[in-house]
């Protein structure tokens, strides 16, 4: 049985996705051209789970994942789902589009927010039926030998995927189509943590439109309440765990975008750090940290005593490598604000939100996995 204090205590993290090696990519492109069954692809997906939990635990990493190899896009998450496919919706995307890149976007640009592509109406009210993000783990869980974590979207994200005008017939409101995805949710964590799963970790990239402009823009034109948005995606965030209190450590990854180098937001966390960060009922809170997007230390005084918060301060955006020193800084700068035993280092954001990933080579990726785990034992000890 995993200790799970000791991984609340962890001093490092990875925020779940990584690079697909080529061979796998050239198989889901296969797949995409009908030329591999989606059936002959598991074996497939499983052999690079293998391989890439291994070189996670050559290097020493104390808490592994599956790189996410088997999603087209991290959307794939929420699982499938009756009365909204958005896996599904999610595969016809990248049948369209198999690089799920767009020529027009470059590396190190603002890109379009997938919520504007892949948004879609409920056909009817959701029901569960499969736990994607469960199947996935008991894979991982048979395969590796350290403590290894589960990653899925929160819940605020997914409701921003819903095109709720379409929805009515279904759900009046938003209200009602995020109570519904909670209680999902939350089911689908109980299921991880039956299945032995000692880390759990939301992705939540909703938080940091409530300090984006255009984001903000845009909700203010639909007569929303940015605050009251937030208050009641804090509030779906903790549902979604709470019923679990105890039985896993509790992780949320708050970014600004990742795909294809590309992020979707931009903001300081101060104008809601107070709130946020006092009111996420979560063990380790994952924030990015790598760029002047995400503004200074001082918001994590706000961060309640206990909880851990993991500086995201090496960039999966390029594969220019850090230096120790230069992290150190970071790390010594932000204890003005918060105490050291809080602190933990890692990526930013995963490396491959999406199949084709981010502008760097494995390599890169593995020294960059190698510089968190230095930094950590020269930080921490």
């Amino acid at each position: 049985m995993a200790d799970l204090e000791a991984i609340r205590r962890l001093r490092v993290d990875q925020v779940g996705s990584l690079l697909r090696p080529p061979w796998l990519i050239a198989a889901f492109l296969d797949c995409a051209a009908g030329r591999l069954s989606r059936e002959a692809l598991a074996p497939m997906i499983e052999r690079a789970v293998r391989e890439v939990v291994a070189k996670q635990e050559a290097l020493g990493f104390p808490i592994v994942t599956d790189g996410e190899y088997e999603r087209v896009n991290w959307q794939v998450s929420f699982g499938r789902i009756e009365g909204w496919a958005i896996d599904e919706v999610s595969w016809r995307a990248f049948l369209a589009n198999p690089s799920m890149r767009h020529e027009h976007e470059k590396p190190l640009s603002r890109g379009v927010d997938a919520v504007e592509t892949f948004r879609t109406p409920a056909t009817g009210k959701l029901r569960l039926v499969e736990n994607l993000p469960l199947k996935e783990y008991r894979r991982l869980a048979a395969i590796a030998r350290h403590p290894a974590k589960a990653m899925l979207m929160g819940p605020d994200r997914v409701s921003q995927m819903c095109d709720l005008d379409a929805s009515r017939p279904f759900y009046p409101d938003a209200d009602a189509f995020l109570a519904d995805v909670v209680a999902i949710q939350s089911r689908m964590v109980g299921e991880l943590i039956d299945a032995g799963c000692p880390y759990v970790q939301l992705d939540e990239p909703s938080y940091t439109g409530y300090v984006d402009a255009a984001t903000l823009e845009r909700m203010r034109a639909r007569g929303e309440d940015p605050r009251a948005n937030l208050r009641r995606a804090i509030a779906a965030s903790n549902a979604v765990i709470a019923p679990h209190a105890g039985r896993a450590v509790f992780g949320i990854h708050i970014c600004r975008g990742n795909r294809a180098s590309m992020w979707h937001r931009e903001g300081h966390y101060d104008p809601i750090a107070e709130e946020l960060f006092g009111s996420l009922a979560f063990d380790r809170l994952l924030l990015e940290y790598d760029s002047d997007r995400a503004g200074g230390f001082s918001p994590l005084r706000f961060v309640p005593k206990g909880k851990m918060v993991v500086l995201g301060l090496v960039t999966t955006k390029t594969g220019e490598l850090e230096s120790v020193d230069a992290l150190l800084r970071r790390i010594e700068e932000a204890t003005r604000y918060i105490a050291p035993e809080q602190l933990a280092v890692s990526p930013q954001c995963g490396f491959a939100s999406g199949l084709a990933g981010n502008d760097l080579t494995e390599d890169q990726q593995w020294r960059k996995l190698e510089l968190v785990l230095e930094t950590a034992r020269r930080a921490f000890g």
